[in-house]
């Protein structure tokens, strides 16, 4: 059983176990233990822009270098960039420090496989025993055995865009589109505007000055109100809101409306189901998703599978089912022709290329799905078993389950990042949500969870 590592990687509030220095230092070792036998051996590193990203990185590279295993430091740059890099580069392996759409006080380390994957839950185990173990303590090359670090930052940036760039047809541009591109003060700070500039768009940026302590400050995916307001200022064609690292995407379109991961998979899925280029005519999302993402691939001949939260396990999914395209509502979308992972960027272009092939407004694209009322609900708890273990409340939520019935449903997670429980309310009536919405609140204050 993990202890260390939750759903994506290692994360907590940075200067606090586990993410201090110290254990930076002794995770940067145990990673490059792994790897020490083997023929030149070197980590790839990257980050996003909080302030605590500095002192994980210099402990994770005097780690790495402690052990004798050289440092490709990449620098700020988004998560999916460190996974393409890392295979460009031929790593064994690659180390992201970001705590993605958290605030700027986390911070967390995951792990990339050589081949730009994420690690499994038994490589992650394994990593944790060792450091359990303190099975590095002998490992202490001295001379020129020791590691070394290599900078690649400006050259880094300028691979990452160039393969973004080449995920779309060669003819393609963005001439005559006007763009709003909220950067949440993170990762795609830089290559986001560089990207759809050089691709000659009519480019306005919000918040893209990072100052290590305002990433996903009231903006960003998990906060796209000033971006909304932004494009009817600007009679933008569309708005784009990545989230810290540059994973996820959430658009806005030209009369101001979100246009989130559910209908944004939507439509490349459609698109690519009339041209008869979506694999089996599958598509792999997560339990999250609205139930009119379902309801419109099915209407178009295609099917829906559905995975438990968390890019890793929609990765798993179309990996066996052979599906090139998947993700979750966050926005977090993965087209693995060309990426391991969600890439903010990459499905932003994605999406562009059909609003161009279609030559409609991203508004009227995305009415093909019908989304349902949905409400979200998070209830920050100190023992997460406490809230299954209360009778009151589970009889609450096997309630309000036979209420909804077969119209809508009620699903329930422990956040793996953050000491929350997560409820999912939908259904077709918005008002009857709520009040169930009140009487889980009302359940959750009575017991003091």
């Amino acid at each position: 059983m993990k202890r260390l590592f939750g759903t994506d990687g290692i994360r907590g509030i940075a200067n606090r176990e586990p993410m201090t220095a110290q254990t930076a230092f002794q995770i940067g070792r145990v990673g490059a233990y792994l790897f020490k036998k083997e023929t030149n051996p070197k980590i790839l590193i990257g980050k996003d822009t909080r302030i605590s990203g500095e002192m994980l990185e210099s402990a994770l590279v005097a780690g790495i270098c402690s052990i004798g295993v050289d440092v490709l430091k990449v620098g700020v740059i988004p998560t999916p960039a460190v996974a393409y890099l890392t295979r460009f580069y031929q790593a064994n392996c690659g180390i992201v420090i970001s705590a993605s759409h958290n605030p700027f006080e986390d911070n967390g380390i995951k792990f990339f496989q050589g081949d730009g994957g994420k690690f499994s839950d038994s490589e992650e185990e394994e990593i944790e025993r060792i450091y359990l173990e303190n099975q590095t303590k002998d490992e202490w090359p001295i001379g020129k055995n020791i590691g070394k670090a290599e900078y690649l930052s400006s050259v880094a940036i300028i691979k990452y865009v160039n393969y973004i760039k080449s995920t779309i047809p060669p003819d393609f541009n963005l001439q005559a589109i006007k763009v709003v591109l909220d950067c949440a003060n993170g990762a795609t700070f830089k290559v986001a505007p560089q990207v759809f500039k050089e691709l000659g768009a009519e480019v306005v940026v919000i918040h893209h000055h990072p100052n290590g302590i305002n990433i996903n400050l009231n903006c960003g995916s998990t906060h796209p109100a000033l971006l909304q307001e932004e494009v009817l200022k600007q009679h933008a064609d569309l708005g784009l809101a990545f989230d810290g690292d540059g994973d996820r995407v959430i658009a806005v379109d030209e009369q101001g409306n979100i246009v989130d991961g559910d209908q944004i998979m939507a439509i490349c899925a459609l698109n690519l189901l009339q041209k008869n280029q979506l694999p089996y005519q599958k598509v792999v999302t997560t339990v999250m998703s609205n139930l009119g993402f379902d309801q419109a691939i099915k209407k178009a001949g295609g099917e829906v599978i559905r995975t438990g939260v968390g890019d890793r396990y929609v990765l798993e999914r179309m990996k066996s089912e052979e599906v090139i395209l998947g993700g979750e509502q966050s926005g977090h979308i993965i087209f693995s022709e060309y990426s391991t992972t969600g890439d903010g960027l990459l499905t932003s272009l994605q999406l562009l290329k059909v609003i161009k092939e279609e030559a409609k407004p991203l508004s009227h694209l995305a009415a093909v799905m019908k989304k349902n009322p949905q409400i979200m609900l998070n209830f920050k708890v100190k023992d997460k078993k406490f809230f299954y273990r209360s009778d009151n409340i589970q009889r609450i939520i096997k309630k309000i389950e036979d209420e909804l019935g077969e119209e809508g449903r009620i699903l329930v997670r422990p956040s793996g990042t953050e000491p929350l429980i997560r409820i999912l309310l939908e259904g077709e009536d918005q008002k009857r949500l709520e009040e169930f919405s009140q009487k889980l609140r009302e359940a959750l204050e009575k017991e003091e969870i």
